[in-house]
């Protein structure tokens, strides 16, 4: 599935995917998911203030990644699903099966979009009818990656994604 909503359609829902924070919130990523209806946190945050300066763009989902010590992990579950304009997204930090894409969709069978992250490696793959994405690292540059998000547009049903890349000379 290409990566970004076709032409002439107009997204019935907007969500903004970030990663691998690691307790550096950009100030970029408030431009990039800037009009998002829903931020999800895909873990890894380290600092749960930012899951709160998040939520000043818009209401966040959130899973703690491996890294992240008891604060994090007292806000944000393992895993979580949420509904994106009728479609069900499943969201897990990524270490727990990584890198089986089939292990992630035996593990969300009723989902048509899995975010992870774990990898800071910014990708977005078909398995079957499911995305499986990751937005990337979204705190410092990583594995000779740039610091990126990603946008989930739905469409009549169809998810779609593009990644971004984060401004870095003012962070």
């Amino acid at each position: 599935m290409a990566e970004g909503t076709p032409a002439g359609r107009r997204p019935a829902a907007r969500v903004g995917l970030i990663s691998d924070t690691h307790g550096h919130l950009r100030a970029a990523v408030f431009d990039a998911l800037a009009g998002v209806e829903r931020v999800i946190h895909a873990g890894d945050v380290e600092d749960p203030d930012h899951l709160t300066d998040l939520g000043v763009i818009a209401p966040v989902t959130a899973v703690a990644g491996n890294v992240d010590r008891p604060a994090v992990r007292a806000v944000a579950p393992d895993e979580a699903q949420v509904d994106v304009g009728g479609v069900r997204v499943a969201v897990i930090h990524g270490h727990q099966v990584h890198p089986d894409y089939r292990r992630l969709v035996a593990r969300f069978p009723d989902a048509r979009v899995i975010v992870h992250g774990h990898t800071h490696v910014p990708r977005c793959d078909s398995v079957g009818d499911v995305l499986i994405v990751n937005p990337g690292a979204a705190g410092k540059a990583q594995k000779g990656y740039p610091p990126t998000v990603a946008i989930l547009e739905v469409a009549d049903g169809v998810p779609a994604v593009r990644h971004v890349e984060l401004e870095t000379t003012t962070d």
